[in-house]
Formats: C-alpha cells, sequence, structure tokens
C-alpha cells in the first residue's frame, strides 16, 4: 500500500498556521495537485475551519477536508478524530499530499508516536511555526525562552515555555513568522536565541506565509530515530493517566461569544486597546459594527498584533445597497431568507472564541460582552444617531 505524504502545521496560538495552510493550499490549487486538508481547533466555533472552507477548493462536500474543533488533537480523544478523519479522507480520495493544521495547544508528542505507527501516511514534514514578534516582546528576543524552560524544569512545573520549546524540538522545519514585522538584527537574535532547542534543523524566516510548495513536497520523510530520547523523557510526565490535558497543563482555556448585536466601535477599541498583551493569547472571529453595517469583519489577534479584514457582506447589507443590482425575484428570495433566520438583525451576528489564560479570561470576556451596544442605543442608531469609529477604514495592522 503507497503511503500518502502528510505534512503537519504546529504552533504556539496565532503563530500563522492558517496563513501558510491557505498559500501552500492556493499553490497547491495552481498546479492541479490533489490536497487534502485536516484542521484542528481547540474551540467549538471553528473559525479555522470556516476560513479554509470559504476558499472553495476544498470542502467536507468535496470529501478532500475534514476539521476536528472543540478539543485538542494532541489529547487521546483528538487522536481518535484524527485517526477517523485520515480513514474519510482516504477512503475517498488518493491526494498528493495531507496537510494537517493543529491547534495552538497542541502538544507534538502523541502526534509523533501516532504517525510512528502509521502505514497509511508518511509524515514529510513536521514544520514547527514561532511567532517572532511574541518572542520578541514576551522573551527578550528569545533570549529568555531557555532560561524560563530551566526555570521550570528546576521547579518540576510545566508552562507555556515547556510547550513552546518542545514543539521546537520536535519539528523538523522550524519557521519564524512574521519576521517582517522586525528589523533584521532582531530576527537573526531570535533564531540564535532558540536553535540550541534543536540544533540540528534550521531556522528560517517565513513573512505572510511565503514557503514554496516544491519545499513542502520535498521534504524528507521525518526522522523518528532523532527523537526517540526526547520521546522517551516526555513520556511519563505528559501522558500518564494521572497527567492533565494539555491545556489544563498550560492553564490555557478558551470561551465562545456570541450576540446578534453590534460591538460599540469605541468600546470595543478601548477594550483591546486596554488588555492586548495580558495573558490573552488569541482572538478571532466574525463581527459587525453598526457603522458599517453591511460588512462581515473577521477579527484576528495574537497576543499584542490585530488584524481587521473584510471577509464579504452580509446578505442583510446587500439587500439595503441601492446599487445592488438584484432583480425582483431575488429581492424577494433574499427577503425570505433573511426572515427566516433567528437573528433579529437577519444575517449579520457577532461570533467570536477567545483563548488566554484560565484566570484573565472572564474579566476579558465580561469586558467583551460590555462592548456590545445597549437596546438604548440601537434604538438611537435604527433612528440615524452615528457612532465613533475610531478603527482604520483599510486592512491594517496594530501592536500594542
Amino acid at each position: 500500500m503507497k503511503q500518502v505524504p502528510l505534512t503537519l502545521l504546529n504552533g504556539f496560538l496565532g503563530a500563522g498556521k492558517t496563513t501558510l495552510l491557505k498559500s501552500l493550499l492556493a499553490q497547491a490549487h495552481q498546479r492541479s495537485l490533489a490536497v487534502c486538508i485536516i484542521v484542528n481547533d481547540m474551540s467549538e466555533l471553528d473559525v479555522d475551519g470556516v476560513l479554509i472552507a470559504n476558499s472553495e477548493i476544498v470542502s467536507a462536500a468535496k470529501q478532500n477536508f475534514v476539521t476536528i474543533s472543540a478539543d485538542s488533537i494532541s489529547s487521546p480523544s483528538g487522536i481518535e478524530k484524527l485517526d477517523a478523519a485520515l480513514t474519510t479522507l482516504l477512503a475517498h480520495q488518493t491526494p498528493d499530499l495531507i496537510l494537517l493544521e493543529t491547534s495552538g495547544s497542541s502538544h507534538p508528542l502523541p502526534l509523533v508516536k501516532y504517525f510512528r505507527q502509521q502505514s497509511r501516511v508518511s509524515l514529510r514534514g513536521y514544520l514547527a511555526l514561532v511567532d517572532s514578534v511574541m518572542l520578541d516582546e514576551d522573551y527578550a528576543a528569545g533570549s529568555m525562552l531557555i532560561p524560563r524552560l530551566q526555570h521550570n524544569l528546576q521547579h518540576g512545573r510545566r508552562g507555556i515555555e515547556n510547550l513552546l520549546a518542545e514543539q521546537m524540538m520536535f519539528c523538523s522545519h522550524l519557521l519564524l513568522t512574521k519576521s517582517d514585522r522586525l528589523p533584521f538584527p532582531v530576527v537573526s537574535n531570535i533564531a540564535q536565541a532558540i536553535h540550541p532547542l534543536n540544533p540540528l534543523v534550521a531556522v528560517m524566516a517565513v513573512p505572510w506565509g511565503n514557503l514554496p510548495l516544491d519545499d513542502v513536497l520535498a521534504m524528507d520523510t521525518y526522522d523518528f530515530h532523532r527523537v526517540t530520547t526526547l520521546i522517551h523523557e516526555l513520556e511519563a510526565e505528559i501522558e500518564s493517566p494521572s497527567a492533565p490535558d494539555s491545556t489544563q497543563s498550560y492553564d490555557i482555556a478558551s470561551q465562545v461569544l456570541a450576540d446578534d448585536r453590534p460591538f460599540h466601535p469605541q468600546r470595543l477599541w478601548d477594550t483591546y486597546q486596554q488588555f492586548l498583551g495580558r495573558g490573552i493569547y488569541r482572538s478571532k472571529g466574525f463581527f459587525w459594527l453598526p457603522t458599517r453595517d453591511d460588512l462581515a469583519l473577521l477579527w484576528n489577534q495574537a497576543a499584542g498584533s490585530i488584524s481587521l479584514e473584510f471577509i464579504s457582506y452580509w446578505k442583510a447589507g446587500v439587500l439595503q445597497h441601492r446599487d445592488n443590482q438584484l432583480s425582483a425575484e431575488e429581492r424577494a428570495l433574499l427577503t425570505r431568507q433573511l426572515q427566516a433566520m433567528p437573528g433579529r438583525f437577519g444575517d449579520r451576528r457577532c461570533r467570536l472564541t477567545v483563548i488566554g489564560q484560565r484566570d484573565e479570561l472572564t474579566p476579558f470576556v465580561q469586558a467583551l460582552q460590555r462592548c456590545f451596544l445597549t437596546e438604548e442605543e440601537i434604538a438611537w442608531w435604527q433612528e440615524g444617531g452615528q457612532f465613533t469609529d475610531p478603527w482604520p477604514q483599510r486592512v491594517v495592522r496594530l501592536t500594542s
């Protein structure tokens, strides 16, 4: 039985795995290569899965895409779901390549052990993505990562530093993402600081997910023998029956915020400026603002960086456009569809997942909830009232 090549994209929350995955998928599509995708998200709100499915290159209907949400793929239940996903994909496809994007809290050990025993797929690259901006801001250009790891080991505790380091230690290729946001000397210092964690692999700067697909296709079979000692050292610590799961080990939790109301633009701006960099590792999802109520917006925050992206138009917004060029029949159909939706604003809604340190998460989510328009503000807005909107009108990146 011929083994199908599989490339693993692993890395901490917000490291840029989905950006790289979309880039590789687009390159494969341009070359008419058959690619299957598995996406894992620890949150029940599967934002990354939605973004990949929206590419229209892969989908569940085409039987080349599986999403595993509300679970860590490195947990026992996650491994079972991964095995089922591979069984489903390979029952219908014989792809040239499978790309697997893990959740940011996933530990590589269970995955490496699983793929070592596989006969259906061949692990042809474990790519560890590392956010260079996060290392620069939180770990003094990476120089404090190893000392903090050593401190954890000396005191018998596991922290985020353990997960970051071990994701790098298992990898076959170490990719520094967001390097375009830092001066070259800083990026070079980061690479030198983390290279001792895995001295046998090169550290590569990959801005904007610009990794050539040919580089991925040329990757050798993963060297399981190289990490044998590391596997033995971590097995008892991480996989014992009494060990907590990965999110508990690192005190990471997630919450989903769902409401049909729009955010108050100024309150949302003020809240994120206040909370950025305070134990909120990741927040992402779809939302809307009363100042641009026709736009479906993607919120994408990692540590102290934010990007705001236009995804599409809400159907309710399209209906309000004077120049929408819809026929009477199309307008009537769209009106009926919107009337059947549960939200009072048609298809417009806010759905965000927030991931961070457990003790920081609830205060932040409560602050976000206060950003929704009150009933009085909704009534004022619907009567023609306008809000101050400090958010840039174009797609930008803000750094706290």
